[in-house]
């Protein structure tokens, strides 16, 4: 039997995956809306395909870095993409992860001041505090906070579809859905490896960084569990926006909509969950540019990690629509060479499952 390491182990890496995913776009219903809720029925078709990706990916990226024992993504691209194709990720990827925290701090501080009537520079300087907090505290700090804060995000999030579910009376007129809900133009296939592309430059630059950390069975089921529990919870949220369409369009934050049929308390509280989740991918992303920098851990890390903060903190006060606009196409591109890098492993699992028991 599993003793309490191997657990601890598992829940750690089933808990980084999910919070460097879920994040202020995931926990808005933005993101869920955009790439599969408009599809109607097929959404739903799309959002389990995601699902299915997101667990074998999860489950070979950590398979993979446990059995080569990296400690940042670095030493993991060469081997899943060739030295010449995990330059051009590395030089993205160095790029995107201190966009992403200037991102995530620009959006905690819109945050603070459309949501509770703040002023903008407290938001971000409260996510930057709390952020430099967790680095400080080094791997165990980003492994400590994702355990805590992840299971309190997705546990709201699916209370808020289901409840909002059971109050509207069931979802059986989503059956009917069989055609777009709008005039995009995508397929609802391809819009489905779109979203999960673009969302495992991150995941691949923290995860790589616990190779030596985990033992690779509790690793790699972690990685697993972890996408699956991600693909879950989007599906909550698919059939509550399908419920609840074509309201939800009118809204920034569409889970807000749903949200208020279950009173203002609610929409409140989900106010702070999308904090909770700028939180931890915050987290993340400063957390996978110091690894990548300073791969051995200690002092060196902890000053990069702080330094990027400091530096992207004035940064943080562009406008945060223009910053996700010109840096989240960029994550799209290098997602698809991470995952069809990830998608070949599997014939080599004789390296990969060496270590397996």
């Amino acid at each position: 039997m599993p003793g309490s390491g191997w657990f601890r182990q598992w829940f750690q890496v089933s808990a980084l995956y999910v919070g460097t995913v879920i994040g202020a776009g995931f926990a808005s219903g933005q993101e869920i809306m955009q790439f599969f809720i408009i599809f109607g029925e097929k959404g739903l078709w799309g959002v389990t395909m995601a699902t299915l990706l997101f667990g074998v990916l999860g489950f070979l990226l950590m398979a993979f870095t446990t059995a080569v024992r990296c400690s940042s993504y670095m030493e993991l691209l060469p081997l899943l993409m060739g030295h010449r194709l995990a330059r051009l990720v590395d030089w993205l990827s160095l790029a995107m992860l201190p966009g992403g925290l200037v991102v995530m701090l620009a959006g905690s501080g819109a945050l603070f001041h459309e949501q509770f009537g703040l002023p903008t520079e407290a938001g971000t300087l409260l996510a930057g505090l709390i952020t430099s907090l967790v680095i400080l505290g080094g791997l165990e700090g980003v492994l400590l906070s994702n355990m805590i804060l992840v299971p309190v995000k997705v546990c709201i999030i699916a209370l808020v579809c289901l409840l909002a579910v059971i109050h509207h009376g069931g979802w059986p007129e989503i059956t009917q859905a069989g055609q777009p809900l709008t005039g995009t133009d995508r397929h609802w296939l391809w819009s489905s490896v779109l979203y999960v592309s673009y969302n495992m430059v991150v995941p691949l630059a923290v995860l790589s960084s616990l190779g030596r950390r985990v033992d690779q069975r509790p690793g790699a089921l972690g990685g697993l569990t972890g996408g699956i529990a991600l693909g879950t919870t989007a599906v909550l949220v698919t059939l509550a926006g399908l419920i609840f369409y074509p309201q939800i369009t009118h809204y920034q934050v569409p889970l807000l909509c749903i949200a208020g049929c279950l009173g203002e308390g609610w929409r409140h509280g989900l106010g702070i969950l999308i904090w909770l989740a700028i939180l931890t991918t915050a987290i993340a992303d400063a957390h996978g540019f110091a690894s990548r920098l300073a791969p051995g851990g200690g002092m060196t890390y902890r000053l990069v990690g702080l330094g990027t903060i400091l530096i992207s903190l004035p940064l943080a006060r562009m406008d945060f629509t223009r910053l996700v606009q010109l840096l989240y196409p960029l994550f799209g591109y290098a997602g698809l060479m991470i995952m069809a890098g990830l998608l070949i492993t599997p014939f080599r699992l004789k390296l990969i499952l060496r270590d397996w028991k």
